[in-house]
C-alpha cells in the first residue's frame, strides 16, 4: 500500500511538541514534495485559471469561455495565500455568479475588488468620502481574512450581521 497525504501544518515541529506520532511521521516521510506557494510561481496563474475554468464550466454546464484581461491582472497581483485551492475556488465562484460567457474582474470573490476609487472631485462630498474610505476599510479586512466575513467583521470589531448589511450598503458582494 502507498500512501500520499499533505498537510499545511509543520509536522516536524508538531512531533517535537508531541501532536504527531514519530513513528507515523517517518512512515510518510519518504520522498516529500513541497511545491512553491503560487505567489511565487504566478506564470502558472494563467495555465491554471484556464484548467480550472474549463474543469467547472463543462461541471456546471454553464458556456464560460474566457478570463477577461482586467480579471487576469487583477488575479495576477493577488498574493493567493490559499495557493492553488484559493485559485480554483475564485474561478468556480465566478463561473457559478457571473452572468456571461467571459469571466469579468466583478465576478471574482469580493476579496479580489480593486482598491475603491474616491469620488471625483466635482461629485465629491462628505458622505462619498466617508462610504469610500469604509469601502476601503472592509475590503483590506476581507482580504486580510481571505474573503471570511466572520473574521473581517471581528477584525474590524463588528458584529457579523452589520457587518453584513454594511457590505451590502457598500456594494461590496
Amino acid at each position: 500500500m502507498r500512501v500520499i497525504a499533505a498537510t499545511n501544518r509543520d509536522l516536524t515541529a508538531a512531533v517535537k511538541r508531541g501532536d504527531f506520532r514519530e513513528d507515523i511521521y517517518h512512515r510518510l516521510n519518504v520522498v516529500a514534495i513541497t511545491p512553491p506557494p503560487l505567489r511565487e510561481r504566478k506564470e502558472d496563474i494563467p495555465i491554471l485559471a484556464d484548467f480550472f475554468l474549463k474543469k467547472f464550466a463543462t461541471a456546471t454546464r454553464r458556456n464560460v469561455t474566457a478570463i477577461s484581461e482586467k480579471a487576469q491582472r487583477t488575479m495576477m497581483t493577488y498574493d493567493w495565500p490559499g495557493n492553488v485551492r484559493e485559485l480554483a475556488n475564485a474561478i468556480e465562484h465566478a463561473i457559478v455568479l457571473g452572468s456571461g460567457t467571459v469571466i469579468q474582474e466583478t465576478d471574482l470573490p469580493s476579496r479580489f475588488a480593486a482598491e475603491p476609487v474616491v469620488p471625483q472631485l466635482d461629485a465629491f462630498s462628505y458622505r462619498d468620502g466617508i462610504n469610500a474610505a469604509r469601502k476601503e476599510l472592509v475590503v483590506k479586512a476581507l482580504r486580510k481574512t481571505n474573503g471570511n466575513r466572520a473574521a473581517a467583521a471581528r477584525l474590524l470589531g463588528l458584529e457579523t450581521k452589520y457587518f453584513l448589511k454594511l457590505m451590502k450598503s457598500l456594494g461590496i458582494e
